[in-house]
């Protein structure tokens, strides 16, 4: 029996995304950032790919996870601070490049995930599950940031601040993670304003 293009959504975001890796990969503006870089990304991708057969989530949280995995590809590949994306700090009157702060904000889509995995499997309540997203990222976010402090202090000087992105802010740790915070809490009130119409809600499919 074919299987429906909602079916098969996944699969085929797996296999754009390998194929958008590769591109962005072949030629970066630093090769030192760019290996930094895309480590959490393969190590994110890995993960989806290999828990797939035995938990698939909805649609909706592999659209949004995706959307992170895309947009920091092109952050590995020009540098966060270098992503030609002037147009937006010039619309919104900007003095720095905000490429990464919406990266950040994506990161947040995954607090949809960790959530959806909990009341699928019917593991803890509503008001349980939306913390344990929102904390989890909350987590997320510090330590990651604490992984970019520890990078740039150990590399060269060069690729430690281009890694870092902060553009001469010195408050960049925290906007950042407020920006991972903001991110998680727009995805938490998507899961329950709409989720359940994505099928987020549903019980857990049986492993495959």
């Amino acid at each position: 029996m074919s299987r429906t293009f909602a079916e098969r959504l996944p699969e085929m975001l797996a296999s754009v995304f390998v194929v958008f890796f590769i591109v962005l990969g072949i030629a970066p503006a630093d090769r030192a950032v760019w290996i930094a870089e895309a480590v959490p990304v393969v190590f994110v991708f890995t993960i989806l790919v290999f828990t797939a057969r035995r938990y698939r989530f909805s649609n909706a949280a592999y659209l949004l996870m995706s959307f992170w995995l895309f947009w920091h590809t092109v952050g590995g590949h020009f540098t966060f601070a270098a992503v030609p994306f002037g147009f937006v700090s010039d619309i919104i009157g900007a003095s720095r490049n905000h490429f990464d702060r919406i990266g950040h904000f994506s990161v947040g889509f995954y607090a949809y995930a960790f959530t959806e995995i909990l009341v699928r499997r019917r593991l803890a309540g509503p008001v349980v599950s939306t913390l344990f997203g929102l904390f989890a990222i909350m987590s997320v976010a510090a330590g990651y940031e604490i992984l970019e402090w520890w990078y740039a202090v150990s590399s060269d000087p060069e690729a430690g601040i281009a890694v870092l992105g902060s553009q001469g802010d010195i408050w960049d740790a925290q906007k950042d993670m407020l920006s991972d915070t903001l991110g998680a809490l727009f995805s938490l009130a998507l899961f329950w304003t709409a989720g359940r119409r994505w099928g987020s809600h549903d019980p857990v499919p049986s492993a495959r």
